[in-house]
């Protein structure tokens, strides 16, 4: 090879060996600024991430639901509420359940419960509107030096599994003596007569679990029993996420209520007895039987025309019967919610042992009620506790739309974050399986 084409060879090499260094370097330019991107794009994505966790886990349960009176509900608050809420209707259904052993049966008597879990939205909001009330229960207890003591919370629970601490539970009030009002003529000999009309009073909402006292019963169980039932409960409780501190603070808080609804009683000087009558009634489902039975009245006396009727056999094939029957020393209340107001009031200003004209009770727009009463007694006495208790729950909750009027802001920050869980299981809302019919056997 010449000396021209070695130098010509050496050049070509040359030029070659600057281009893959100028490539290299490149695409070293071009790795480095993906990776720089890269990275940067990871650090964006890694802060976004931390700052949504710290969000929803220090920021977000901390942040109001609702301002009552100057304090707050957090989400956490309510969120733990919504869970013991769910927590105790799903443990009644269970246990009912496993009591009976009747999933339709269950569905029939605890169908509002069912919906209830069925409808999270709604029933959170009804846990945090009870929250906002206890808010306003617990300022109002402060302001009147109420409180709760861990025994009393201990007493209570014990009491609502018919535990007594070993003594036995505070007897019921001792019937007061009845007089027998005497009629002004012998009457025909008849049944004793104790049913009563049924009224439009609505069942009762489910008590969820332990938390009030109920009737005490004959025989008040040992204090091992109680402790082995408290501790399933809890146990239950747990295996569904609650703690036994929610549990205690949950009776803790009805035993607040129950607190300030007797100091706002005596505060309101709500009365422990009232007018009281007892009175025979004859009621009608028509205005054409209300009248021949008026004529009656007017022509044999009302006790006469009472017996009569209570006397007659039930005709099966009538299209109505009338209802004859006694009630004695009912409040004005109580037989408002039989008899309807126009008629307790009647009633309860009508002399003794003068019988009234047909009383019309309208039931509904299509349905009327006539009635002819005649009073036997009237006297003030004591009320039922029941009653004094139906009272200043009124009164409470009276006192509670006051304070919270103007004073309650939802900061509709609840919305979407209601808890599902604990999840009810399906057997309690899917529709049973119908048993297939047999078919009959025709005999040959």
């Amino acid at each position: 090879m010449t000396k021209k084409q070695t130098k010509t060879v050496n050049e070509d090499q040359q030029r070659q060996s600057r281009k893959e260094v100028l490539k290299a370097r490149k695409e070293r330019e071009q790795k480095r600024t993906i990776y720089i991107a890269t990275a940067v794009v990871g650090g964006i994505l890694l802060v976004v991430l931390l700052v949504a966790i710290i969000n929803e886990v220090f920021v977000s349960p901390n942040r109001a639901v609702a301002e009552v009176s100057g304090e707050s509900i957090s989400l956490r608050e309510w969120q733990d509420r919504v869970r013991l809420e769910r927590t105790q209707r799903i443990l009644l259904l269970e246990n009912q359940l496993e009591t009976f052993g009747d999933v339709a049966l269950i569905q029939q008597f605890y169908g509002q419960l069912i919906n209830e879990l069925l409808q999270p939205e709604q029933l959170g909001q009804t846990v945090l509107n009870q929250m906002a009330e206890e808010v306003i229960v617990l300022q109002a207890a402060g302001d009147r030096g109420i409180s709760v003591s861990d025994a009393e919370v201990d007493e209570a629970i014990g009491e609502s599994f018919n535990y007594f601490g070993g003594q036995s539970p505070t007897p019921l009030p001792a019937p007061t003596e009845t007089i027998m009002p005497t009629p002004s003529i012998t009457p025909i000999p008849t049944a004793v007569i104790t049913e009563l009309l049924p009224t439009n009073t609505p069942f009762p909402t489910a008590t969820l679990g332990p938390t009030v006292t109920p009737p005490p019963t004959a025989t008040p169980v040992s204090q091992t029993a109680f402790q082995e039932q408290l501790s399933d409960l809890l146990v239950q409780y747990q295996e569904k996420g609650i703690s036994e501190t929610q549990y205690r603070e949950y009776i803790r808080l009805q035993l607040y209520r129950e607190k300030l609804a007797e100091a706002l009683g005596a505060e309101f000087n709500l009365p422990t007895e009232a007018p009281h009558a007892s009175f025979f009634f004859m009621a009608f489902d028509t205005e054409e039987d209300a009248n021949e039975a008026q004529a009656l009245v007017e022509a044999n006396g009302f006790l006469q025309t009472w017996n009569e009727l209570r006397s007659r056999p039930i005709d099966p094939e009538a299209t109505s019967n009338p209802v004859v029957s006694e009630l004695l020393w009912r409040t004005q209340d109580e037989v408002e919610q039989s008899f309807g107001a126009d008629a307790a009031a009647t009633i309860f200003g009508q002399p003794v042992n003068e019988p009234t004209a047909v009383i019309v009770h309208e039931v509904d727009e299509e349905t009327n009620r006539y009635y002819i009463v005649m009073v036997s007694g009237q006297e003030t006495r004591p009320l039922t506790e029941a009653a004094i208790t139906q009272a200043r729950q009124q009164q409470l909750s009276s006192f509670l739309d006051g304070r919270l009027t103007g004073n309650l802001t939802f900061t509709e920050f609840d919305r979407g974050r209601t808890p599902e869980i604990p999840r009810l299981d399906p057997i309690f809302y899917t529709q049973p399986t119908a048993t297939p019919a047999i078919p009959a056997t025709v005999a040959p």
